[in-house]
Order: structure tokens, then sequence, then C-alpha cells
């Protein structure tokens, strides 16, 4: 554990240190998430603005959820986006060969080698969101800690879904829109599930759990979520991240390699 741990701090302070290089980039993905955000809460705005409500949901707790679903989308385009997509290039290129040639777990290497600053604006906005309206609605710290379970099983769930989705490439190769048609799948945890009608509430349950990854989280925050769910939420992530480093190396079977 020691061991990747060293490796992981090396291999982030030398990303850090070549996206640095660009700092004109920070201030425009900065720029880029706020006026995001502000898209977002315009658009919310747009359903309270007569006077209606989600169902058992007030303006202040969905923007909870709004605040939750921005924080999962600087985790991913710090962490996710720079690493998983790029297991396509690799296996298209040919370069996966150095990979596993290397002295550490491949799954590690490929979900680790590099990180992106220009999601941190996102990770900032939406713990200010969630920190704002949180005191609006008068949470404790309890709550806050009470939340964080489900949003750590949220993004081992993203994770897991979108490492999968890249180790289809080993079979398929260009697999770049069926990762865009993930991260547009996950638009809907915008607003929380009651804003859906039944059928798709079942489909973003129980088929792309996107349920699992901002509404259950929020519920949680909010201190009104049920164990059940919650049980769900853990046993679902655990699930997907075992399955997804089991289907790496069933994947890896049939991986051919670039000189074979």
């Amino acid at each position: 554990m020691q061991r990747y741990l060293q490796v992981l701090g090396l291999f982030w302070s030398t990303a850090i240190a070549a996206e640095l290089e660009y700092r004109i980039n920070f201030l425009i993905a900065t720029m880029s998430s706020f006026g995001n955000l502000i898209g977002s809460l315009f658009g919310l705005f747009l359903f309270y603005r007569t006077g209606y409500t989600f169902a058992g949901w007030s303006w202040s707790e969905a923007a909870i959820v709004l605040g939750i679903f921005t924080f999962l989308q600087g985790v991913s385009a710090t962490f996710l986006v720079p690493n998983l997509n790029r297991i396509v290039e690799q296996v298209e290129q040919g370069t996966l060969d150095f990979v596993l040639l290397k002295p550490i777990n491949s799954q590690f290497w490929l979900s680790t080698r590099t990180i992106s600053p220009w999601g941190l604006p996102d990770l900032l906005f939406g713990l200010i969101i969630i920190i704002y309206y949180g005191i609006q609605l008068n949470l404790s710290i309890n709550n806050y800690l009470l939340g964080s379970l489900p949003i750590i099983f949220g993004t081992i769930i993203l994770y897991s879904l979108w490492f999968m989705l890249g180790s289809t490439s080993i079979w398929f190769v260009k697999i770049y829109n069926v990762t865009e048609v993930l991260r547009g799948l996950l638009e809907a945890g915008r607003y929380p599930m009651v804003a859906y009608p039944t059928a798709y509430r079942f489909f973003f349950t129980f088929i792309i759990p996107v349920a699992f990854l901002t509404t259950i989280p929020a519920e949680a925050l909010l201190g009104r979520s049920e164990i059940i769910w919650l049980s769900g939420a853990a046993f679902l992530a655990i699930a997907l991240l075992l399955f997804s480093s089991f289907f790496w190396r069933f994947a890896l079977r049939f991986y051919t390699s670039a000189s074979s």
C-alpha cells in the first residue's frame, strides 16, 4: 500500500507540474464551470419560479442535488476523464503493451496515471452549493458526515462503470461515443429522481444507477434516507468495483497486443 501511495504521489505531482505550464487554462476552466453552474441554477429556477416544486423537494433541497452533481462533475473531470478516456487511445495505438509490462497493477496505472486541475473549479463550486444551501436548511456536521458516505459510494460506482466501458475497447477499439452516451445519461442526476416519470425513475435507479450518484446521497445529507438505500449504495459500489477488476482481467485475455 505504501509503495502504491508513493507511486500515486509521483504520478500526480508530475501531472500537475505539466499542466501548470498552461495556467491560463485554469482561468478559462473556472469561467466555463461558473457559466455552467449559473445555467444549471437557472434551469432549476425555471421549475420553481411559479411555485411548482418537485414532490417533497424544496428549492434548497433540490439545489443540494445540483451541488452534488456539480461536485461529481469535478471528480470526473479531475480524475476519471484524463485517465479512463485514454484507455481507448492506448488500445488503438498499441501503447497499452507498455502498461502491461510495468511491475504495477495495470488497472491502478490506467486509473490514476494523471490528474487534471481543470476539474477543480467544479469540485469547489459543488462544495460551495452544498454548504451554502446546507446552512439554509440548518444541516449539522453529522448530516455532512452521513452524506459523505453515499457520495463516496457514488464516486466508486461512476468510476467502475466508466472503467468497464473503457475496457470494452479491447473488443471494439473505438468506443468514444459510448462514453459520451454514459455522460449524457448521467446528466439526469442534475435533478431529484422524482422529477422524472416512473419509468425513467426505474431506469435511472436499477439500469443506469444515476439515483445512487446524486439523489440518494442528497437524501442522506438531508437526514431522510432509508437504511435500505444506503446499504444498497454500499453493496452496489463494492460489487461494481470488484466486477470491474474481474472484467478487466477477463478482457485482457482477448488483448492481442500491437505486435501480434
